[in-house]
């Protein structure tokens, strides 16, 4: 991946908004997959891979610029558990981009818009806590060095990086260690851009404590981050936490909230009303608080990308 113009920027300069795509997992079960697994939607890689190919498809008639891939939860380390040696591991880590780039390339051809860009490929690197499955990308405090959390991203991202992705996606991301770490990594690959979200413990600190304004500032210089953000947070603090982040930093934002339900990590289920029926109606407010990069995380859907897609695009047609 040699990507000497940023894709996150050359998408803004000529749309107001980029839109994301929502949850994979949510779509993966709805198509009848069992995720309950420590690989989480990485189980569909071995047992079911066209279902993730469909996803994608359908996210990108909804109106996305923007496929997030499987490869949240998978890792060497994970699939070792399965008994899976770290070559086929690292092939089916490749496979989440080909996935993706196979679904993006396709509907591209059948694209015939030329008021729409062409979408991206993200190539999605969850925390070190995700492969914990234990929720611990929600808290961030792991107790590890940086040296092991290094060890534990680099092929991955290397893998990642190798399959074609447009770019990186370090997200959920829980702890200030984990994001230096991440950016330490990047700077291996100086051709290569990504985006870091962050999970919130509330609407002005991360999920370790430090405050998302210290995390705006301390990357903001940063050549390959090309925007910072939030995912995976409800809707009820999205608008304060960009309020933060856009008095903290020039980069563009991004924000993918969940549905606003409370997650279990015990039970791995999800409780509570959902609050993001309206995502579409959100999404100006987000605007106008400074967020350029817009979609859903947990629990969401293509119908809700196609409502902030009809709201940024009305000319594009959208299938929901």
């Amino acid at each position: 991946m040699k990507n000497k113009i940023n894709p996150i920027e050359a998408i803004l300069r000529g749309h107001s908004v980029m839109i994301l795509d929502g949850a994979l997992a949510t779509e993966l079960e709805s198509h009848g997959c069992d995720l309950d697994d420590p690989l989480w939607s990485a189980r569909v890689l071995l047992e079911n891979p066209e279902v993730i190919y469909q996803v994608h498809s359908d996210y990108f008639r909804a109106g996305a610029d923007c496929a997030i891939t499987a490869s949240y939860q998978a890792t060497v380390e994970g699939f070792a558990l399965r008994g899976i040696q770290e070559k086929e591991a690292l092939d089916l880590i490749r496979k989440t981009v080909l996935l993706a780039r196979k679904a993006r390339d396709e509907f591209w051809k059948e694209e015939y818009q030329t008021i729409r860009p062409k979408p991206l490929v993200a190539a999605s690197v969850g925390p070190y806590g995700a492969y914990l499955a234990d929720g611990s990308e929600y808290v961030g405090n792991y107790g590890v060095s940086d040296e092991t959390l290094a060890a534990f991203h680099r092929s991955r991202i290397s893998a990642l990086i190798e399959a074609g992705a447009d770019i990186l996606a370090f997200e959920t991301i829980p702890s200030l260690q984990e994001a230096k770490v991440l950016h330490s990594l990047l700077k291996e690959y100086p051709e290569v851009y990504a985006w870091l979200s962050f999970s919130l413990k509330n609407e002005k600190a991360i999920s370790d404590g430090t405050l998302l304004e210290e995390c705006a500032r301390l990357f903001g210089d940063s050549e390959q981050i090309a925007a910072i953000g939030i995912n995976c947070a409800p809707v009820s603090v999205i608008t304060e936490a960009i309020q933060v982040l856009r008095a903290n930093t020039h980069k563009p934002i991004i924000v993918y909230p969940n549905s606003g339900e409370s997650y279990n990590p015990e039970t791995k289920t999800w409780h509570g009303p959902e609050s993001c029926n309206r995502l579409d109606v959100k999404s100006e407010d987000w605007h106008h608080a400074g967020a350029n990069i817009i979609g859903g995380c947990c629990r969401t859907a293509p119908h809700h990308i196609a409502g902030i897609s009809r709201k940024w695009r009305p000319s594009v047609v959208t299938i929901s």
